[in-house]
């Protein structure tokens, strides 16, 4: 992908704002992720991708609705998910829901496909975390299958089998972007690449570098399967400000409460000043001023050969202002910085 087509994009995980000091309800957070959405397009994102959880506090739980909404809202703006739980979504609703999207859009749909890191939604809807590699690989191929092939005929453990099927409105040819999201597992990595799907990487912690070997792995999976190279995108966290030290104050604030109920959900170490401070400079955390930030994901980028990219930008009750402020910082100074510094030393495979 060259330089000029190197895509900037937001992700959202539903996280309720503030306004003032009040906290949004749900419906008010909602409606501003739509709004959002505008606002990224006027400021020049390419994509704007929300997630799907089940959590209290986020509000992205029917995602295509939400970006039935952002599409009837923008013009140009490029819409998927951040994440899309496959393994409990039925595959056969998920086309439908997406081939509609891809119609009221106008051809911006697209979405990332994982297994879940967050895995509320197996006992929501019924399922077993037993059966959490096969569920995702069987529907994963039913739902390749679906895009890629007009009749379908299917059969697996996981629902009832598919027998001629025909489904409407039919997706463009050849389906929607699907991407595949890995979150450190080499078999994900072999998986995107054996269907040869892009990879989205998603990095919230750490140094994005030690991911190198997964791209690398990547890449000769595609060529062995004989599969046409794909994109590599990283997902990530972070805020942008006027100046460094507002973003890096005001992301504390609000990313260190989250993270510690994280940690105490979840058995890992609770967040500290010194492991930010270390996040910001080496790790995942992307989180400064216009330049600051526009350096580091170009360097991310040529070290993972990445040809998107995509900022996590809300968490818990940050201020909507901010919120603001950071998606048109990104699309109107960090994106055409990033091309800049790129066109100097442009990425290859």
């Amino acid at each position: 992908m060259g330089v000029n087509a190197f895509e900037i994009g937001l992700n959202s995980f539903g996280e309720v704002a503030t306004d003032n000091g009040r906290t949004l309800d749900d419906a008010e957070t909602v409606r501003l992720l739509v709004e959002e959405a505008r606002l990224a397009e006027d400021s020049g994102v390419d994509v704007f991708s929300v997630g799907e959880h089940y959590r209290p506090g986020h509000v992205d739980s029917a995602t295509p609705v939400l970006l039935s909404a952002m599409a009837t809202a923008t013009e140009r703006l490029r819409l998927g998910t951040s994440v899309t739980v496959l393994s409990t979504n039925d595959p056969v609703r998920l086309y439908h829901e997406f081939a509609t999207l891809d119609a009221v859009s106008n051809g911006r749909a697209q979405l990332v496909l994982g297994r879940a890191s967050a895995t509320e939604s197996f006992p929501l809807f019924g399922y077993d975390l037993t059966d959490y590699e096969r569920l995702f690989d069987e529907k994963l191929e039913l739902f390749m299958r679906l895009q890629r092939e007009e009749k379908v005929t299917w059969t697996g453990a996981t629902r009832p089998p598919v027998i001629e099927q025909v489904l409407r409105p039919r997706m463009r040819p050849g389906g929607i972007p699907t991407w595949i999201g890995v979150g450190g597992s080499p078999n994900s990595v072999v998986r995107a690449a054996r269907h040869g799907l892009p990879m989205m990487l998603a990095v919230v912690g750490g140094r994005p570098q030690r991911f190198r070997s997964h791209v690398e792995l990547y890449h000769r999976e595609l060529r062995q399967a004989g599969h046409d190279p794909q994109p590599v995108g990283q997902h990530s966290l972070g805020l942008i400000a006027d100046t460094d030290e507002e973003a890096v104050e005001t992301w504390w604030r609000y990313w260190e409460p989250v993270v510690r109920q994280l940690s105490e959900e979840r058995g890992f170490y609770p967040p500290d000043r010194a492991r930010y401070e270390a996040e910001l400079e080496h790790g995942a955390l992307f989180v400064g001023s216009p330049e600051t930030v526009a350096r580091k994901i170009a360097t991310v980028a040529r070290d993972l050969h990445l040809s998107r990219f995509d900022l996590k930008y809300d968490v818990m009750h940050l201020p909507r202002q901010a919120r603001a402020r950071s998606i048109e910082l990104l699309g109107r100074e960090v994106a055409p910085r990033v091309r800049e510094i790129l066109s100097k030393e442009p990425t290859h495979v």
